[in-house]
């Protein structure tokens, strides 16, 4: 009947629904940063009422990835470029600790499944994929956690990928999405020192591997620092 809310159950999917669709908007950079998001004109586009959206909204919020400003307009938050060194930071322990712990306990049978993950970015690679690549190489550390055995690093670290998604993005688009095939000869050193239980060198692999990444994201963000939206974005 007209003017009765939802049913519990039906807008809870349509705010999943709308959370997944424009989180994958802005994670992918369709939605640049600074982008409006209008309730009204998102209900409109889902077909659906203002609430399911407006829940989805604060999801995205909780996330960091919208903004609320003080005129109760929402904007798709920007890139705190400021605020990489810390993220840096937490990044690389992340890479560190789950490699090691996954050598300690050898992969088990996670292995096959970092394998699949490494099969799939090194065709990305290939491909030029590069929101292939960026979902690959996720997968692929998200399994190496996994194989290391501890969930509150799985977790943390896939929202640490998560939030690092936009700045891959735009560091692609340095090379072209032209990846160097660096990135996936070190993915297969990591597999093949996890399977043999080589905990120091998988430590030093996965220190070797975040410190170039982050030297090379730093260097884009000090060429690009003034207009870090101006690359071009396929």
């Amino acid at each position: 009947m007209q003017g009765q809310p939802e049913p519990t159950r039906a807008r809870g999917s349509n705010t999943q629904s709308v959370y997944d669709a424009l989180r994958h908007e802005i994670l992918t950079m369709k939605l640049g940063p600074g982008s409006p998001l209008d309730e009204v004109g998102l209900s409109e586009r889902f077909s659906m009422s203002r609430t399911p959206v407006r829940e989805a909204l604060l999801r995205l919020s909780a996330d960091g990835l919208v903004t609320t400003l003080p005129n109760r307009n929402t904007i798709v938050s920007m890139i705190d470029f400021a605020g990489l060194p810390p993220y840096f930071e937490a990044l690389t322990l992340m890479y560190r600790v789950t490699t090691r712990g996954a050598a300690l306990h050898r992969g088990g049978r996670m292995v096959d499944e970092i394998r699949a993950h490494q099969r799939a970015f090194a065709t990305a690679v290939v491909a030029r994929d590069a929101y292939a690549m960026i979902d690959a190489n996720r997968e692929f550390h998200v399994a190496i956690a996994e194989a290391a055995g501890n969930g509150y690093y799985t977790r943390f670290f896939a929202r640490l990928l998560d939030e690092g998604r936009r700045i891959l993005r735009l560091y692609y688009s340095t090379f072209d999405d032209r990846l160097p095939r660096q990135y996936v000869d070190e993915h297969e050193e990591m597999i093949v020192t996890i399977e043999a239980g080589d905990v120091t060198r998988a430590d030093a692999l996965a220190t070797v591997h975040a410190a170039q990444i982050v030297r090379q994201i730093q260097e884009y963000v000090a060429r690009n620092l003034e207009e870090p939206m101006a690359l071009p974005l396929k």
